[in-house]
Order: C-alpha cells, then sequence, then structure tokens
C-alpha cells in the first residue's frame, strides 16, 4: 500500500487548470522527485497536498485514509509536513524556538513546552544547526535558514515531508550538505517528496521521478528512463544536459564492467 496517494487531483485559478488530472504514488521509504518547468504546477501539487490550496477536483490518500478536504493541521498530525520554497521564521524568535514552534503546532503527542523544545533540539542536531540553537533567523546564511525550515518539518515527527526547493540558492558545498541530509533522512525511514531544479541532486536521491508540464503529468518512473525520455528532453532538460548525462551513464556502466 502507498503511504500517499493522489488521484486525478485538479486546482483551477479561474479559467487556468494549474493542475489536471495528475495521479501519483509514493511508496512508503522512498524519495520521490517532482521536476518540470517554471510554471509546470509543481509548488502547486505541494500546495495542494498540505491543504494550503483546495482541490477543485480528486483526492489523496495517505496511510490508507482518505484525507481530501482535511486542514492543514490536521494533516500535518497524521505525519505530513512541509518546507517552503521562500524561508520566512519568525524573525524575533531564537533558531531553537523557530523549530519548537513546528513540534508545537505539527506533532500528534507532544504536549509540554518542555517536549516540544526536546523535539526542536532533536531535530537541530540531526541537520546541524544545533550550535546555532541561540542564534537569530537574521544572522543565519541562506544554507542555515533553509536547514531551519527542515528542522521545523522534522519537529513535526513526519512519516513524510515535502520539500520545495530547498536547494535553490545554494553553492556546491552546500548542495552535497543537503543531498546528505536527505539521503540520511530516508536511511532513518522517512518518506520524502522532493521539488527540485538541481538535477545533480534529483539524480543523487530519487528512486522515482515524475515531470509536470503545464499542470498535467508528463512523465514518470526510475531517474535514468524518465531523463532519456524526449518529451522530457524537449519540455524542460533540452539536448546538452541529456548528451552529458548518456555519456556520464555510459562511462559509469564502462567502469562497471572493467
Amino acid at each position: 500500500m502507498a503511504l500517499l496517494e493522489a488521484n486525478d487531483l485538479e486546482i483551477r485559478f479561474g479559467g487556468v487548470k494549474a493542475l489536471a488530472g495528475v495521479s501519483f504514488r509514493v511508496e512508503e521509504g522512498e524519495v520521490f522527485g517532482v521536476i518540470g518547468p517554471n510554471g509546470a504546477g509543481k509548488t502547486t501539487l505541494l500546495n495542494a497536498i498540505s491543504a494550503v490550496y483546495k482541490l477543485n477536483g480528486g483526492s489523496i490518500r495517505f496511510a490508507g485514509e482518505d484525507v481530501t478536504g482535511l486542514p492543514p493541521h490536521r494533516l500535518s498530525r497524521l505525519g505530513i509536513a512541509r518546507t517552503f520554497q521562500i524561508v520566512q521564521p519568525f524573525k524575533a524568535m531564537s533558531v531553537r524556538e523557530n523549530v519548537a514552534i513546528g513540534a508545537m503546532f505539527g506533532h500528534a503527542r507532544l504536549r509540554t513546552r518542555d517536549a516540544w523544545l526536546a523535539a526542536a533540539d532533536a531535530a537541530l542536531e540531526r541537520t546541524g544547526l544545533a550550535p546555532k540553537a541561540a542564534f537569530m533567523p537574521p544572522q543565519l546564511t541562506l544554507a542555515d535558514r533553509k536547514r531551519l525550515e527542515v528542522a521545523r518539518a522534522l519537529a513535526m515527527g513526519p512519516r513524510i515531508i515535502l520539500f520545495d526547493e530547498v536547494m535553490a540558492g545554494l553553492n556546491h558545498t552546500e548542495i552535497e550538505r543537503m543531498i546528505d541530509l536527505v539521503k540520511s533522512l530516508k536511511q532513518a525511514g522517512l518518506t520524502v517528496v522532493v521539488i527540485e531544479h538541481v538535477m545533480k541532486a534529483v539524480l543523487a536521491l530519487c528512486d522515482r521521478i515524475m515531470v509536470l508540464n503545464f499542470g498535467a503529468k508528463l512523465a514518470e518512473g526510475v531517474p535514468d528512463d524518465v531523463v532519456s525520455d524526449p518529451k522530457v528532453v524537449e519540455a524542460y532538460l533540452g539536448q546538452r544536459f541529456a548528451k552529458a548525462h548518456s555519456a556520464a551513464h555510459a562511462a559509469t556502466v564502462a567502469g562497471g564492467v572493467q
């Protein structure tokens, strides 16, 4: 049974279909990637799953239960957490307090201040932000603010985390650290849905990928098949990326044979 199942999701803004009959399944313990051009409907998809937007059609099931129409706080307490592309922490609260807010409002079982702070400390340790727990958000780099978003989601005690371009704006070293962090979450048993334009990260992390274009599903499958799909190359990746990936893949196979 899939942990998350979306069936024929539709979101309309006036006469524009931002999502047009999108269906997919995310198995427990996998990293599921969502890619596509700007405006393809990727963030709209996360907003639909997390109930930021109300569905105009379709249904969502989580852990076998129909959760269509449930409000965000109910979804979070069932185990669905997310990050946001534009990081907006509470600037007048410390890093530790920001993360504790996630536990306070999103965790299904924690009821005391000490428990919320303990959850925050564990999440900060996991994301490498523990040394900066007393910092104020304006003192953080962009990479650390991205980690703060991840820590706040982790403090909610989720079964699945939806990442919205958590690597956007990061340099090479910071991207590598974030890839390692997401890998560690998978190894710990968490399920991850990741929207990302950094194809290096997508290929390193994802078990399967879905491609959106103009609000509709263009392709879905294992990474090597998807990035070689002519429709995906034409709509999103471009011939230069496809040729480079094909050459790198061939070199890897040849090296393995040797």
